[in-house]
This record gives structure tokens, sequence and C-alpha cells, in this order.
């Protein structure tokens, strides 16, 4: 079954149980709103069997043993996931470095959602260096789609004049929204960590020394591009929700940690297998608890899943938190 049936088939059951209607859009948005520009690129052969088979691992068949709201909201998050979301990059400025004995310009890029105000638009910094990078492990990965894609080279002499950075900022804009364009890298995990994997890095670092506060404002800055990012593999930003419970749980702020726990369980219904599973429902149990909220439905969640495997070592929450980016 293809994208669209599958999607097609998801609205249908959704609106029988629960009487919700969902509009469709136009599966040719995405190709009528590609960038036109100097750079061009060689368009892949699209792969029906790879497509099936990426679509399928991201979006699995409901769990049996779900409550009728627990199904609502999952077909709710397959709903959106069904939408194209089409994000805009803008590099407005630029400010040069000097540390020790290097110098080099950072590039502002501002990313935000299209189609409506995007009050949660996400600002990060990148240098020549990074994009680099960037383009040598897209041309080791997908070297027929990059095969035609231009990258702007250094300069012996003038990369910090003015003119040489006004032109790679155009360049390096124009540079994204066709990277974007292209769906089998906008869906890679080396675009992706080359607009995240920095700050969340930070973040982290921040969290094993302690400094929750920082770390909870980085990862609140980072998960609203990892949403819009990874829309179509939901899971993949499990690991933040729950450094951003564990943040609020040290930080004194049981509610907070709580909703965010409850976003990241709702990722998990149809994946219990999860090595965040356990250890967030350990922690929901403990918050609900605190806060005077029905725990015995996580409890029975967790005595079920523990009927069905065998003992095994556990890591708490935060001790999976702390594990993550170490390197």
């Amino acid at each position: 079954m293809d994208q669209d049936s599958h999607c097609i088939a998801e609205r249908e059951l959704l609106e029988a149980v629960s009487g919700i209607t969902f509009s469709t859009t136009s599966p040719t948005d995405e190709e009528q709103n590609q960038p036109k520009g100097e750079i061009s690129h060689h368009v892949r052969k699209e792969n029906p069997e790879k497509d099936d088979l990426q679509d399928s691992s991201a979006s699995l068949s409901p769990n049996s043993s779900m409550t009728t709201k627990e199904l609502q909201e999952y077909w709710r998050n397959e709903k959106r996931q069904c939408r194209q979301v089409k994000l805009l990059f803008e590099i407005p400025s630029t400010r040069i470095v000097e540390h020790n004995l290097s110098k080099y310009v950072m590039y502002q890029i501002i990313i935000l959602q299209t189609g409506s105000f995007d009050s949660n638009k996400s600002i990060i910094e990148r240098r020549y260096s990074d994009f680099e990078k960037l383009h040598r492990n897209l041309l080791v990965e997908f070297s027929e789609e990059m095969e035609d894609v231009t990258f702007p080279k250094k300069t012996l002499t003038g990369n910090f004049t003015e003119e040489i950075i006004n032109e790679r900022k155009l360049a390096f804009k124009d540079y994204l929204r066709l990277l974007y364009s292209m769906k089998y890298i906008r869906r890679s995990k080396k675009f992706i960590d080359f607009l995240t994997r920095p700050e969340l890095q930070e973040a982290y670092g921040c969290l094993r020394g302690g400094q929750y506060t920082k770390a909870l404002e980085i990862l609140l800055q980072v998960i609203g591009l990892q949403e819009r990012l990874t829309r179509g593999n939901p899971v993949s930003i499990v690991p933040t929700l729950c450094a951003i419970v564990v943040c609020h749980k040290d930080l004194e702020n049981p509610a907070s940690a709580f909703e965010y726990g409850e976003k990241a369980l709702s990722r998990l219904h149809v994946h219990t297998s999860h090595r965040y599973y356990i250890p967030l429902l350990e922690t929901m149990i403990t918050l609900a608890y605190e806060l005077g909220k029905d725990f015995l439905s996580l409890q029975e969640k967790l005595e079920e899943w523990k009927a069905k495997k065998d003992p095994v070592r556990v890591f708490t929450l935060k001790e999976l938190a702390v594990r993550e980016y170490v390197q």
C-alpha cells in the first residue's frame, strides 16, 4: 500500500471511530514549491518499494490494548504525518568570529514553517566548515541526487570581505532550500543532524553537568525544529522529549515534566520495546502520583509489559538521558 492510500485508509478509520473529518492536500504541492535558481540537480527516479518500506517503518499498526482515547490520539498523529510540512530557510545575517588563532564567519540560519504564521521559528548558527562537512557526507550517501549540486568554494583571499560573505549567504540559502526539496535528503540523518546536532550536544552536556535550566532552554528551542524535520518518524524525538522531562523534574516542575512525558508516551504506544518506554512509564507513574493524577492505568501498562518480558536491567530515565550525545 503506498503512502497516499495508507493515509486515506487511516483517515476513514478515524472518521468512523471519532466522527472527525479530514481534508486532503494535493500531492503535487511539493513539486510546485521546489526552489528554482542557479543551482540544479539530477532528479532521482522514484523507488516505490523503498518509499513503502520507509513509510511502513514509520507508521505501524495500532496496538489492540489501546484505550479509545489513546487510539484517537494515535490516528491524529498519523493524520499529521500525512501532511507535507514545508520549511523556509533564510540567512539574514553573519558575524566574524576570532578565537585564538582562528578566524571564521558564522552564518545565522532562520528556519520557519511556510503557509501560516510560525511563532516558533528556529534560529541556529553554522560556519563554512559545517556546510562543507555536510556536503561531503551527502556526496557519499546520495551521489546521484548530489551529482549536479554546486557548493561555494573557498577562495585564497577575500573570504572575509563583505562581497564574498553576501555571495555565500545567498548561495547557502539556495543550497539548503535545494537539499530540503529532495525527499531522500531532507529525511536523512545527515541533513537533520546538521540542523540539530550541535545544539543537542550542548544541551546534553549541560544536562550531564547539572545545568538543567540551560539544558532545558536549549532543548525547548530544538524540539520544535526536530518535530518539523521528523514529521514522518515521530519516535525519533522521544529522547529529546524525555530529556525535557528529566530537566523539568530535577527543576521541581512536575506538571511540565508530566506534560512532556505524555507527549513522549503518545509516540511509544506501538513501540513498547523502545528503550525509553519502561523508564518513561516508571517516571510518569511517579509524577502522576505526585500530582494526584490517575497512575493506576500507567501501573497496569508497566505490569503488563513486565509479564511479557524477561526481567532485565532497566536504566532510569535520567540514566538514559545522560548517555545521549556523549561524543
